[in-house]
């Protein structure tokens, strides 16, 4: 850390923070003006993406092109996950990020051309590229949002940008709700016109990735930067990546990060797509991706501001998840069984099935809401874990490419026609086996700041019991800002 002479005593003192020439939180160069990109790039990419996936099939009546493109797609999603942390850490986050965001247009291009020739091989490559690409913006996406909000402030920032990103969802589900409003149960797919409003949004999204600043640039109010991390190298990442899998605190971790992708092939094919028509299934994911934002305002509301005591709000917020969870797996069971691969039910129209529209919907719009509150809780864990970009580059990778892992295998099977009733009890199980691992996680790994004792107050901290002080400290010579 760089030091300075004390006038009155001739003592080397280390240098405090200079304050930022503008306090606004949403000069260019904030914290939260970057998280607020980051997360209108996930609107314009992800967010779209969730909307065509959410309508089961990529919008197809047969769902096996998609299935298998999906299954190319978490497989490649998987690697690159884990690898993204590191190529994020040695490219920066622009490139990284455009090579990210770019391979969405491709995938959403893929259905427009399956649309006319019906070909699928063009769709898996495709979904093998988005794998990739998902894998690079999702580990630049974690370490900012990880590292970038004050430590009291995590699960804020963190319920902003689901709101943000989600809303892609929103719109991503108007698309397909109002061009296909007026075609009829014989239309095989959702029209050419939808995958191409998908694009224009996914292309806008990779524009918009070139307005993200290097970490180092992001400077707090107190004129601190967030990280001072410089480009790393290949082989720190190499190694830095393969002690992932022996440290304890992800391999707790992984039960949580392979149950939180794998539910989305029951939930999209197996619910939305089964019970709803082709123009409810649309509407249907408008209130899905809506119920996810209302989910990660409350989820970010409790692990922030329920308790002094992080660790305390980090226990309450799993319980609070778990308890949601149970209850919600529980209704989806008596949802269950009133329909099979054997028995499939007939399609429900939001205008014409009147009540027996009611139960599925909630059913659906609850598990949006679950998704939200459960991830938003793994992502401020993890935030929870670290505190500089470097370190948590890697471990949302990490998290990325576990729960990837699992989606690759849930995508498979469905293919392989396993019983709705099996998916839907290995999901509730899954879940249910993770919140104890995040407990122990929180209990031995997550602290509560506090001041350190002997330091005088820096000018402009606060030192109020609501936001504690903390201490600045240095990792091989480079500095994190706490």
């Amino acid at each position: 850390m760089d030091a300075e002479m004390d006038e009155l005593t001739g003592e080397e003192q280390p240098m405090m923070p200079k304050p930022s020439s503008s306090s606004s939180l949403l000069r260019y160069n904030s914290p939260l003006a970057q998280v607020l990109l980051i997360g209108l790039v996930c609107f314009c990419g992800p967010g779209m993406f969730n909307a065509l996936s959410g309508m089961g099939g990529g919008g197809q009546v047969d769902p096996t092109a998609a299935n298998k493109a999906n299954t190319a797609l978490y497989i490649t999603l998987a690697v690159f996950g884990v690898l993204g942390g590191g190529i994020y850490n040695v490219l920066g986050p622009r490139a990284t990020l455009f090579a990210g965001c770019s391979s969405y247009v491709l995938y959403a291009g893929s259905f427009l051309y399956y649309n006319s020739y019906q070909n699928q091989f063009f769709v898996i490559v495709a979904g093998a590229l988005l794998g990739a690409g998902a894998g690079l913006l999702w580990a630049g996406q974690g370490a900012m949002l990880t590292s970038y909000p004050p430590p009291d402030r995590k699960g804020t920032y963190i319920s902003l940008f689901w709101s943000i990103f989600n809303m892609g969802g929103v719109i991503g589900g108007l698309i397909p709700f109002i061009l296909n409003y007026n075609r009829g149960e014989a239309a095989a797919s959702v029209s050419d016109g939808t995958y191409l409003g998908f694009m224009v949004f996914m292309s806008i999204g990779t524009v918009l990735t070139l307005a993200i600043l290097h970490p180092s640039k992001v400077v707090r109010d107190d004129g601190s930067s967030c990280t001072n991390i410089k480009y790393s190298s290949v082989s720190i990442e190499i190694v830095q990546i393969l002690k992932l899998f022996l440290n304890w605190k992800m391999l707790l971790m992984v039960p949580a990060a392979w149950a939180s992708n794998f539910f989305y092939t029951y939930q999209f094919n197996n619910v939305n797509g089964v019970l709803f028509n082709l123009r409810t299934r649309g509407l249907n994911n408008v209130f899905y991706w809506g119920a996810q934002m209302f989910g990660s305002v409350m989820i970010g509301y409790l692990m922030d501001f329920s308790f002094k005591s992080r660790r305390m709000r980090g226990l309450v917020g799993i319980g609070v998840v778990a308890l949601l969870g149970t209850g919600i797996w529980a209704g989806g069971l008596v949802n269950q069984l009133g329909y099979s691969r054997n028995q499939m039910p007939t399609r429900l129209d939001f205008k014409e099935s009147g009540s027996a529209f009611a139960g599925p919907f909630i059913l659906y719009f609850s598990f949006g809401l679950l998704d939200a509150m459960f991830q938003s809780m793994i992502y401020w864990v993890i935030g929870a874990l670290a505190d500089d970009s470097e370190t948590l580059s890697r471990y949302t990778g990490f998290y990325k490419g576990v729960q990837s892992a699992g989606g690759a295998v849930a995508w498979q099977v469905d293919v392989h026609k396993v019983p709705f009733l099996n998916q839907l009890i290995a999901n509730w199980v899954m879940t249910t086996v993770s919140y104890p691992l995040l407990v122990v996680l929180v209990l031995l790994a997550v602290k509560d700041y506090h001041k350190v004792e002997g330091e005088g107050n820096s000018k402009g901290a606060d030192f109020s019991p609501a936001i504690p002080a903390f201490k600045d400290e240095t990792d091989g010579g480079r500095r994190k800002c706490i």
